[in-house]
């Protein structure tokens, strides 16, 4: 049953929020399109960002951005703290009917370096989460947690720890009967920190040759106004343990490359696949398909524990994984692709015509 206005007189609390998709939630949230929260916490350990994300909204005052504006300045709060941090995150929980959780470490190379790093933001963050509202009996209506298509079947330490961190959020559900829990998976934020389309603006605009891993290198492809509508779909429509994937763009990485050369001829430089990279993405794995189920423009990944699931009759939606291999675009609708991302690749795209 869809919930019309989730939202609305909610306090939210929105871990990791200074990051890409936590920023555009944020906006996203301060609008009210489903619902105008009584209060909006930012969560995150980076006072600097915080500082620079204050002052975005405090010189907010262009009529487009009025309401956002307005909400701004009644209901957003920051709060500095660490999702390791047991006593922090029981702090920032105090109070909370829904929680975004979308503080992690994401960027592959690195936590191919740093594994220990990526358990301690990752999965236990995660479980700070959940222990913080189980031993403090915390009143706690909702939790989405912000996965990634890498958690789905998994070969490197990033993905690893994101399906861990699905696990530990989802399996919490047994135990907390009025507290609804769910994930959202999705695959690449075309303009998000350490996407490799910002990248490729950058060595276009430069004249510099384009680098890709690899010639079949593939990736799903969605705007961060995209990942925050699935994350908006799950808040309407979620059940707990359910996690909700978008229907979603997949292209090969050098059609990407091309789309973003426009007419251009610059030399494209193959430097072989990263540590911990995967060829092909997948956001819901053989296994998973025939538990899975259409909502719409979404597929919900109904949940592994049968004592969650329930025994309630159902239709698979797929008969195979959900690969980024499959029906890629190129040429003019990946550049319309491209384009809906706004902001910086929007405005290089038009000036590119």
């Amino acid at each position: 049953m869809e919930i019309e206005r989730p939202l609305e007189g909610k306090k939210i609390l929105v871990t990791g929020g200074t990051g890409s998709l936590g920023k555009t939630l944020v906006r996203r949230l301060l609008t009210g399109e489903i619902g105008v929260p009584e209060r909006i916490t930012v969560f995150s350990r980076d006072e600097a960002k915080q500082h620079f994300m204050r002052l975005e909204y405090l010189h907010r005052t262009a009529a487009t951005d009025e309401v956002i504006y307005q909400n701004s300045q009644n209901v957003l709060q920051f709060r500095i703290g660490d999702v390791r941090d047991p006593a922090a995150v029981a702090g920032a929980l105090g109070d909370t009917d829904v929680v975004f959780h979308a503080a992690a470490l994401i960027q592959v190379p690195s936590c191919e370096y740093f594994p220990y790093e990526a358990v301690l933001t990752n999965i236990n963050g995660a479980a700070n989460i959940v222990r913080a509202i189980k031993e403090l009996r915390l009143p706690v209506e909702t939790v989405v947690g912000i996965s990634t298509d890498k958690a789905c079947k998994p070969i490197n330490v990033m993905g690893m720890t994101k399906a861990l961190q699905e696990r530990v959020l989802l399996e919490a559900n047994r135990d907390l009967a009025n507290c609804r829990i769910m994930c959202v998976r999705y695959g690449n934020v075309i303009a998000s920190r350490g996407s490799i389309v910002p990248l490729f603006v950058e060595q276009v605009r430069n004249r510099q040759p384009l680098t890709v891993t690899l010639p079949e290198m593939t990736r799903f492809l969605l705007s961060l106004d995209r990942a925050v509508d699935t994350v908006f779909a799950a808040i309407r429509t979620g059940r707990p343990s359910e996690t909700y994937v978008p229907k979603v763009a997949a292209a090969k990485i050098v059609d990407v490359a091309k789309a973003l050369m426009g007419d251009q001829e610059l030399p494209i430089i193959f430097t072989g696949i990263r540590p911990g990279e995967k060829i092909h993405e997948i956001m819901v794995s053989e296994e998973e398909c025939y538990r899975t189920v259409e909502r719409g423009d979404y597929y919900a990944i109904l949940p592994v524990l049968p004592e969650v699931r329930g025994d309630a009759e159902f239709t698979p939606a797929l008969e195979t994984e959900y690969s980024s291999k499959d029906q890629n675009i190129s040429g003019d609708e990946l550049r319309e692709l491209l384009r809906s991302a706004g902001g910086e690749i929007e405005r290089f795209l038009t000036a590119a015509g």
